[in-house]
């Protein structure tokens, strides 16, 4: 075992390699008492949440109302959202920079699981005569389309995703 610094540097007992790096206080080769992870993420102010609560703000979300309150309005137009909730004037965004990503994210995941869904559903209910054609014109212009239609519906999920992680704080209660 060797010091350096404020690190314990300890030799593998089986081997005699090493260099693994303690703290000082913590327990050679088992777990150190800190989770790194955790403290490493820690100005995140994350919680895991309920499975009531995360499918709550979920059902809120797919069902285009407001994940904080569960009324509206939030949209002004199908494209365009209302930058806080009609009813609890709770902002419809974070505002972080690039906040906007995690929606891009579910809007494509949302677009191709659905895709999926139809893609399987079609096949097992025409086969064995099953419309190559039909699929072959019809799925590009279908996954074309549906980014736009779930637009509003990936945007209020990923704040509800958000929300279940990292909870508002300060204003009101927990949704």
């Amino acid at each position: 075992m060797r010091v350096h610094w404020n690190r314990i540097l300890v030799n593998d007992p089986i081997t005699g390699i090493g260099g693994e790096s303690l703290e000082e206080g913590s327990v050679p080769g088992g777990y150190s008492g800190r989770n790194k992870l955790r403290d490493a993420n820690e100005h995140l102010d994350m919680e895991l949440p309920s499975p009531g609560r995360f499918f709550r703000l979920l059902g809120r979300a797919l069902t285009l109302r407001c994940p904080y309150c569960g009324k509206g309005p939030v949209r002004q137009t199908w494209f365009k959202m209302l930058p806080v909730c009609g009813n609890c004037r709770r902002p419809l965004e974070r505002g972080e920079q690039d906040y906007f990503l995690g929606a891009m994210l579910f809007n494509l995941v949302l677009a191709e699981l659905l895709f999926a869904a139809v893609f399987v559903a079609v096949l097992l209910a025409m086969w064995p005569t099953v419309p190559w054609d039909g699929i072959q014109f019809g799925a590009p212009l279908g996954m074309a389309i549906t980014p736009f239609i779930l637009y509003p519906v990936s945007k209020l999920a990923w704040l509800a995703f958000d929300l279940a992680f990292r909870p508002a704080r300060g204003a009101g209660k927990k949704p």
